[in-house]
């Protein structure tokens, strides 16, 4: 492990992914208005994010050369985590609320706490899993309003199947990286590798689509882009993975629980968000749940 990351706390490893992802959800709103094609923004993000990795890498004097053989599952890793999961979260969005999108990626945690258990053998406890489907209670009171609108809107089932096929494609990139690493090979190259599969993935079938290539060179766009790419894909993705190279899977995945709950206190700050009395509760009992599942043993 390079010297750098042996030095930052399983706290900051969980709380750093944690706060990024939470304000990339109002971050990307600024892509959406720009009118460049999604293909095309979620690409650009994560081609530049794969440079920087690869420059950050070269830095730490890791060497980018990997074995041949691994290439083969970091494209399936930059097809399934940089280009599906992605693609299917901001299309998903487009036929079911956020907030519904928000509770489908809480299942995470027992979706990975269900892989890392088949493919690595990391045992989770009963207070986790039960402490865990608390707070995914918690995240449903908090986006009730906007989940029970579902019904009303005619391609749900299109957006629901979109939104599992997103959180399946996270599990499966979390089991193909953590593959990865666990062959020796070292995080971020991997990474850089994997990003970079995406973007071109992305940036092909955006051209294979009649989309083009576009880019906006406002300065919302760009600085939001510059955004999701330093801290919204480069810093976020090594803290979480380091950390569930160190604590297991499904702890890591509790972020994505929590991200929710801080993203609407941003969106309360900048977007006029008002909390109701069943939004406040499910907060409470969403941090307070995984405070138990986190809580160290006795």
């Amino acid at each position: 492990m390079p010297p750098l990351m042996s030095t930052v706390s399983d706290r900051w490893l969980f709380w750093g992914p944690t706060l990024i992802w939470a304000s990339t959800w109002h971050v990307i709103l600024y892509q959406l208005a720009s009118g460049v094609p999604v293909l095309n923004s979620v690409g650009w993000r994560f081609g530049l994010a794969a440079l920087m990795l690869a420059a950050f890498a070269r830095w730490q004097k890791l060497s980018l050369k990997l074995p041949l053989s691994a290439h083969g599952l970091m494209l399936a890793t930059g097809i399934v985590q940089y280009s599906g999961n992605y693609f299917s979260v901001y299309e998903a969005e487009r036929h079911i609320p956020s907030g519904l999108v928000a509770v489908l990626f809480c299942l995470m945690v027992f979706g990975n706490a269900l892989s890392g258990r088949v493919f690595f053998g990391q045992r989770v406890t009963a207070r986790f899993l039960v402490a865990s489907a608390g707070a995914v209670l918690g995240v449903v009171m908090i986006f009730w309003p906007e989940i029970a609108s579902t019904g009303a809107r005619p391609t749900a089932a299109y957006g629901l199947m979109l939104g599992l096929a997103a959180v399946l494609a996270a599990c499966v990139g979390n089991v193909l990286t953590l593959t990865l690493t666990r062959r020796g090979l070292a995080l971020v190259p991997v990474l850089a590798w994997s990003m970079g599969y995406g973007s071109v993935f992305l940036l092909v079938m955006s051209l294979v689509t009649g989309q083009g290539l576009t880019f906006a060179w406002t300065p919302s766009y760009v600085l939001s882009l510059l955004y999701l790419a330093v801290l919204g894909s480069v810093v976020a993705f090594v803290l979480y993975f380091k950390l569930a190279q160190r604590q297991g899977t499904a702890r890591a995945a509790l972020t994505g629980v929590v991200i929710p709950v801080i993203a609407l206190g941003i969106s309360a700050i900048f977007e006029g968000w008002r909390p109701t009395a069943l939004a406040l509760a499910g907060m409470v009992l969403c941090l307070g749940s995984i405070y138990a599942a986190t809580r160290p043993r006795r």
